[in-house]
């Protein structure tokens, strides 16, 4: 891996690996709790999640983006498990298009509506993951449930 690109998906594993602790910390009746008005239940919201990695998988690929794919997978929002699984192989499909970028696709600029270079795609998505975390930490507080220690100390 260039290391220029190694730095920036380095900050995005790190920030995964906090995802997963909310999971972690998540039952699967949590996964239904929805805090009210028009939001998501807590496992809608991480099924969007995975479904917005899978749009940067693609466009790391591709190098274009969109926001189309959808997982219609039966329960997966309702299932810890299910979600642990399909985020292990987002993130180890993410790991190998990172990974199978050359000197001169990190050239290339990925089409999102603006151009940016791959790294700066990474980073862009590093900061979707610190906004899940944010609204992670408030539907933990909403459940009066303790917020894993790590997230806390990163997002508050």
């Amino acid at each position: 891996m260039n290391l220029s690109i190694e730095q920036d998906w380095s900050m995005v594993e790190r920030t995964l690996k906090l995802r997963d602790q909310v999971l972690d910390a998540l039952t699967d009746a949590d996964l239904a709790f929805n805090p009210g008005g028009s939001n998501l239940t807590f496992g809608e919201l991480l099924r969007e999640a995975g479904e917005v990695e899978q749009s940067y998988i693609d466009s790391v690929k591709t190098f274009k983006q969109d926001f189309n794919y959808r997982n219609t997978e039966a329960g997966l929002d309702t299932s810890t498990a299910r979600l642990k699984a399909w985020f292990q192989q987002l993130d180890a499909d993410f790991k190998a298009a990172v990974d199978a970028l050359s000197d001169e696709d990190l050239q290339k600029t990925i089409d999102r509506g603006y151009p940016f270079p791959p790294n700066v795609q990474l980073q862009i998505y590093w900061q979707a993951l610190l906004i899940l975390l944010g609204k992670a930490v408030i539907y933990f507080k909403a459940m009066n449930k303790p917020v894993p220690e790590t997230v806390l100390q990163w997002i508050g």
